[in-house]
């Protein structure tokens, strides 16, 4: 067996991984680092997976949000269990610093989000709220709205390897705050300040480093550290001024670029989506139909007929 190291190594026990499923078990077994948060995809098909076991310790929280239904777990806690059963957009709240010992029945499918503590802790501070921050454990909870904000880390899952930094970082900051209003323990919660306009010297700052760092992986945090605000406050007041998160307004900008390319150069498609920062042609092509409503190809023959 290989560890993390590529080097060979033997085990006494069956594989298990980070939160005490057996490894070869997972159907699908998919990892990506965000800022402060670690997104998985962990399925399995098997019925019966069993007993699953963990010790704890420091890492923060783990929130896991149910992609399908039919699942279902019994949670042994210090003096009695609890029965949980998950639908689709369930989701549960493990505080990773408690051990955890359940057993798993009926198939499943989830994306998992690591929290680091620090990482919310950071977020709350921005906004105005002090002190420590936990989340409140759930198991079997319904929650559209985190459900539908997580779903957008799947095709990041599936290609984590052109996934944007600048679109991780936004949507684990979103989904940072979003814990924060709704999970976190009511008596740490403090009435926050409210959001501010974003100062034309701000927005000025924010589209030179949006657009002056083509083909780079920019994060949100770096954007508004430049702009003398919190990361949250950033992404709100942003959208508020261009109708756009700062990732969309990124793709919309590249956009414009590569029509003017398509429309004054004989570069190829590949050589353009390179100079406009996409990850590649196939990127370049998906987010140019969806803008204009027909592949980059087709838009330049149509434009010079």
């Amino acid at each position: 067996m290989l560890d993390r190291l590529g080097t060979t190594s033997i085990d006494a026990h069956p594989k298990t991984d980070l939160f005490g499923c057996p490894s070869s078990k997972l159907g699908k077994n998919q990892e990506l680092q965000g800022s402060g948060i670690r997104f998985f995809r962990k399925s399995s098909d098997d019925p019966q997976l069993g007993r699953i076991a963990t010790e704890a310790d420091d890492r923060g929280f783990l929130v896991g949000v149910s992609r399908a239904a039919g699942h279902r777990r019994r949670i042994f806690h210090t003096s009695h269990a609890t029965e949980h059963e998950f639908e689709q957009g369930s989701i549960y709240v493990r505080n990773l610093s408690d051990s955890y010992r359940a057993d798993l029945r009926g198939a499943f499918d989830f994306i998992l989000l690591e929290v680091s503590r620090s990482f919310l802790v950071e977020l709350a501070r921005e906004h105005g709220w002090r002190g420590g921050i936990d989340l409140v454990c759930r198991a079997g909870t319904i929650d559209p709205m985190l459900s539908h904000l997580v779903a957008a880390a799947e095709p990041l899952l599936e290609n984590s390897g052109k996934a944007s930094s600048l679109f991780i970082d936004q949507l684990g900051t979103t989904i940072g705050i979003y814990l924060i209003e709704h999970y976190a323990a009511a008596d740490q919660m403090a009435d926050a300040p409210r959001q501010t306009q974003l100062s034309r010297t701000q927005l000025a700052t924010a589209y030179d480093m949006l657009m002056g760092h083509v083909g780079e992986d920019l994060s949100i945090a770096a954007v508004a550290r430049a702009c003398g605000l919190s990361r949250g406050y950033f992404i709100r007041g942003f959208k508020e001024a261009t109708g756009q998160t700062p990732h969309q307004w990124v793709l919309s900008q590249r956009v414009e670029q590569a029509r003017g390319m398509l429309i004054g150069s004989r570069m190829s498609l590949a050589d353009i989506a390179l100079a406009c920062g996409f990850a590649d042609q196939s990127h370049f092509t998906r987010v140019f139909s969806r803008v204009t409503g027909l592949p980059p190809g087709s838009w330049r023959r149509a434009t010079r007929s």
